[in-house]
Formats: structure tokens, C-alpha cells, sequence
């Protein structure tokens, strides 16, 4: 791989995604370095093929070229440099349910950059869907609705580590202004301005609605091949579908925290005697 001829681009899928080839990580200009950032912004998730030889260093200091690179409060670490999570499918690393980064923080990641070391010969793609897409598909009056609300997003990790946090459920982009849906099956609890049945009900709808086909694409992995996503805009699937070991090694860059419209209604109270439902925390275990 040499940086003598330009990069060149090639879309994912007709939702979201785009390679961008003839450029290696370990000697990256700042020409470059702008391309990157400007197809992030474009198409939500990049893929680096080829990036075999990435060194630890150079991995870092990319995300470091995004903003501050996170210390993880609870997964493993590539000895030597704690800035990098290793991702093991046998240690348990297989979250095969679409989710957006931990969005159970005050401020998410804005980005993760996640590069394949070592991969079964088959299986363990991975897909992402396109929330802006999503919100922008949905019906004018579902839209105004979801605009005027907010959703708490919880974990909790064994006795180690336990976060909630409030967020619009509607975001927009702090950099290219575009809106996005901000739910996820594994982080979001409920919609605190609607009934516990209501929440449930219209969550439902959202997820089912996220993870249709049409605002996906699917990559299939080479060894040392780099992606990035942004965080802000996207989910992300884990295929599991193989039995061989899959790992990879994992930069967060940390995050902003996510605005959109103010809530139109207050919190719900439920009337005396009414049952309502605490949070609903995931305990995860190899995420």
C-alpha cells in the first residue's frame, strides 16, 4: 500500500458505508486524515482494508485525531497500552443485538475505530444501520412526536459498573445538523413521558423499524481490515454465526453530549395505586 496514488472510494451499500482504499494508517498525511473524516461524515461507517501491519501507536493516534481516546471502565486491554480494548469472541465478546456505544453515559463515544487481528474462516460479519435514514423515513407525525421526547438508557455490569443517563430521542448531528434516531434494544430502558405500555409499545415499533434491511449494509472482514463509525447516527450488529475465534482491537474516542428539542411533556407520574415499572438495567456480560 503506498500514499503515491489517491485514495479510492467505493460505496457499501445504498444506506450507509463506504471503503476507502490506498491508504495505510501507519503513515497517514493530513490530506488524508481530512478524507477520512469528510466520508465519515458522508456515509456514518468507513472500512480501511488491508491495514495488517497497524501498529498500536498509530491506532491510537488516529482516534487521538477525532478527540480524546477513552480508558474503558471495564473490558480488557491490549498489555502495554490501555487506551486499546480487545474484543475476543472467547472471552465472550459476541454482542449479536443492535446497539448503539454506550449510550447509557452522560456524554457517548462519538466513534469507535475497531481493527480485525485475527478472524474464523467463515462468518462474523458485521452490520450497521443509518439512523438519520431511519428518522427521516418515518411518517410526519411520528417524527413529531419522537421529537418531543427524551429516553433513559441504563447498564449495569455485574457489581463493577452501573451508568444511566436521559437523552433526546431524537439527536442532531453536531456537525452536519442532520437528525437521527437515538434508541437501541440493549441500552434503552424507557420513555419516561409515556406509560410503562406506551413506552414499551412504541420502543418496539422504533427498534423493529431501525433494523430493517433497507437502512443497513454488511461488511465482511479481512484480516487486519480497520472500521470506524460514528456513534452519533448509527447502530451496530455482530453477526454470530462461527465458532472459531474472532478478535479485534478497539479505540472510543469520547463524546459530546447529545442534544435535539426540549421535551414537550413532563415525566410521567403514575396516578395512586397505578403500577409502574422500575428502569430496566442490562446486565452485560461480554460486551
Amino acid at each position: 500500500m503506498t500514499s503515491a496514488t489517491a485514495p479510492e472510494i467505493r460505496l457499501s451499500s445504498g444506506a450507509l458505508g463506504a471503503e476507502i482504499r490506498g491508504i495505510d494508517l501507519n503513515a497517514l498525511t493530513d490530506e488524508q486524515f481530512e478524507l477520512i473524516h469528510d466520508t465519515l461524515l458522508r456515509h456514518q461507517v468507513i472500512f480501511l482494508p488491508g491495514q495488517g501491519n497497524l501498529e498500536p501507536e498509530a491506532h491510537i493516534a488516529f482516534g487521538r485525531r477525532f478527540g480524546e481516546v477513552e480508558l474503558h471502565p471495564y473490558l480488557p486491554r491490549l498489555e502495554g497500552h490501555p487506551e486499546i480494548v480487545v474484543i475476543d469472541s472467547d472471552e465472550g465478546a459476541k454482542v449479536d443485538i443492535w446497539h448503539t456505544d454506550m449510550t447509557f453515559h452522560q456524554s457517548p463515544p462519538i466513534a469507535s475505530v475497531l481493527h480485525l487481528v485475527e478472524l474464523p474462516p467463515s462468518g462474523g460479519d458485521t452490520m450497521w444501520t443509518n439512523q438519520c435514514l431511519v428518522y427521516e423515513s418515518l411518517s410526519a407525525p411520528l417524527r413529531d412526536l419522537v421529537d418531543g421526547l427524551t429516553a433513559i438508557h441504563t447498564i449495569r455490569v455485574g457489581t463493577e459498573f452501573s451508568s444511566r443517563a436521559e437523552h433526546p430521542v431524537v439527536r442532531v448531528h453536531p456537525e452536519t445538523g442532520r437528525r437521527s434516531l437515538y434508541v437501541n434494544r440493549l441500552f434503552t430502558s424507557h420513555i419516561p413521558q409515556l406509560t410503562r405500555n406506551e413506552s414499551d409499545a412504541l420502543l418496539e415499533y422504533l427498534f423493529r423499524f431501525s433494523e430493517s434491511p433497507q437502512f443497513t449494509c454488511r461488511y465482511r472482514w479481512s484480516r487486519g481490515d480497520v472500521a470506524m463509525w460514528d456513534n452519533r447516527v448509527t447502530q451496530h450488529y455482530a453477526v454470530n454465526d462461527y465458532r472459531e475465534r474472532r478478535r479485534g482491537q478497539r479505540i472510543t474516542v469520547l463524546g459530546d453530549h447529545p442534544t435535539g428539542n426540549e421535551p414537550r411533556w413532563e415525566h410521567h407520574v403514575p396516578a395512586p395505586g397505578d403500577r409502574y415499572w422500575p428502569d430496566r438495567v442490562n446486565a452485560v456480560e461480554g460486551y
